[in-house]
């Protein structure tokens, strides 16, 4: 691996910077950890405290804190996914050691990987794979699924992997020690042997360079000269797809994976990992030959269902639509939230219900995803005229009445933000 950049003697003043810079960047309304402290009570005595904690770093007296596990919904299932919540002073350390460390890494990422980076966004993973396909002309979509990635990751190979670039004891000491800090969860400490906590400071760089090496580099570097065709990837953090010209290609990958990640700890999960034939469709078909041809399929990324559809002008284009599981998640939250606060005042309801649809618009405001926000918008007019007649003691309002309602107080109408469409520099209201 290359050695350039590698992290190696003191880093007492860095971490020193990192930590009087970082105190006052951490978010203050943050949930709490194990011990209840806030920003405002950590920041009581500041520089005393900061000095204390850089010198318990350094050596090697700091003792990482248990990690309080909540559990939020996850999909329509009924599943939940489990985040880590550290303690505000563990923040303040991590986000430190993130601080170092990331502009070292940043160095070796590829292209490929979009996840918590720098100036990288969820929207760039999704323009990228765009034009990789669009560039491809479809062909055949690997859409895979780890199961329980972060609770699964190896941690003996996590320190090996971090060996190739860190050569700081300070660093790694602190890194294992909050891998091995434990989980408080409904009253009692566990101790789990592998894993690191999902929602940790630290946790997302962690996963990149363990998938980097794991996946990233293996792909560019072992797979794709023995392919064929031509190929891509595209990652965010533990979500990915490939994408190949070729089937054979991606038949071939698809027996080599699950080995691939076996050999570090992972496992594929057999049901949401597929191959899935996305061929653009030809431009005219024959009834004969239309009536023969396979469908392409669709796949998911990031939220979004992707499939070929029309242009304007007739032409096949890839199009992105919110994914359905993630747009019932949504509607039942609004439904949720409507349900609890529906003896709030109408001016505040509004407030906050347009807040929600504007954060919705905010990321899945897409090109080509018009519908799906206008179907949002509708289904959250719907849910609140639901629950505004429930506060009515004949348990029923009008539509012309909460039309008048709606004319006062209206809310945001359904805008896709980040279309191509849109000239550049035009408010979003």
């Amino acid at each position: 691996m290359p050695s350039h950049g590698t992290v190696g003697g003191k880093h007492g003043g860095c971490i020193e910077t990192r930590l009087r810079v970082n105190e006052t960047t951490t978010r203050p309304d943050g949930a709490t950890g194990v011990d209840g402290q806030t920003r405002a009570d950590y920041s009581a005595n500041l520089w005393g405290t900061l000095q204390s904690l850089l010198d318990r770093a350094k050596s090697g007296t700091y003792r990482a804190p248990p990690v309080k596990r909540v559990h939020i919904p996850k999909g329509t299932s009924g599943d939940t996914r489990p985040i880590g919540i550290p303690t505000f002073e563990d923040k303040v350390l991590q986000r430190a050691v993130v601080m170092v460390l990331e502009p070292v890494y940043e160095q070796d990422f590829l292209n490929c990987s979009y996840g918590f980076r720098p100036r990288r966004s969820a929207h760039q993973a999704l323009d990228g794979l765009w034009q990789q396909t669009m560039g491809l002309g479809g062909g055949w979509v690997l859409e895979v699924d780890i199961r329980k990635f972060f609770d699964t990751l190896d941690r003996a190979h996590l320190r090996e992997l971090l060996r190739h670039r860190i050569r700081d004891g300070v660093l790694l000491r602190l890194i294992g020690k909050w891998l091995n800090a434990g989980v408080l969860e409904d009253g009692s400490i566990s101790f789990p042997d592998a894993g690191t906590p999902q929602g940790g400071v630290v946790s997302p760089l962690l996963a990149n360079v363990y998938l980097h090496y794991v996946l990233d580099v293996w792909f560019e570097r072992e797979v794709k000269p023995r392919l064929k065709g031509r190929a891509f990837l595209i990652r965010y953090a533990d979500d990915f797809v490939i994408g190949f010209a070729r089937e054979d290609d991606a038949r071939r990958v698809l027996d080599v994976l699950p080995k691939r990640f076996g050999r570090y700890g992972l496992t594929l999960h057999p049901d949401k990992t597929r191959l899935v034939p996305f061929q653009r469709p030809p431009h005219q078909d024959s009834p004969a030959t239309a009536s023969e041809r396979v469908r392409p399929g669709s796949f998911a990324l990031l939220g979004f269902t992707h499939f070929w559809g029309r242009s304007r002008r007739g032409f096949w284009v890839v199009k992105r639509k919110t994914a359905q599981d993630r747009l019932s998640r949504a509607l039942k939250t609004i439904t949720h939230w409507c349900r609890l606060n529906r003896h709030q005042p109408i001016p505040e309801q509004r407030q906050t219900l347009s807040q929600k649809l504007r954060g919705h618009f905010a990321y899945y405001g897409i090109t080509g995803n018009s519908y799906a926000l206008s179907r949002f918008r509708a289904a959250v007019v719907h849910i609140w005229k639901y629950w505004l007649s429930r506060r009515r003691r004949c348990g029923f309002l009008s539509w012309e009445v909460f039309a008048r309602l709606l004319r006062r107080y209206p809310l945001p109408p359904a805008l896709a933000v980040h279309s191509v469409c849109r000239p550049v520099g035009e408010a979003v209201t």
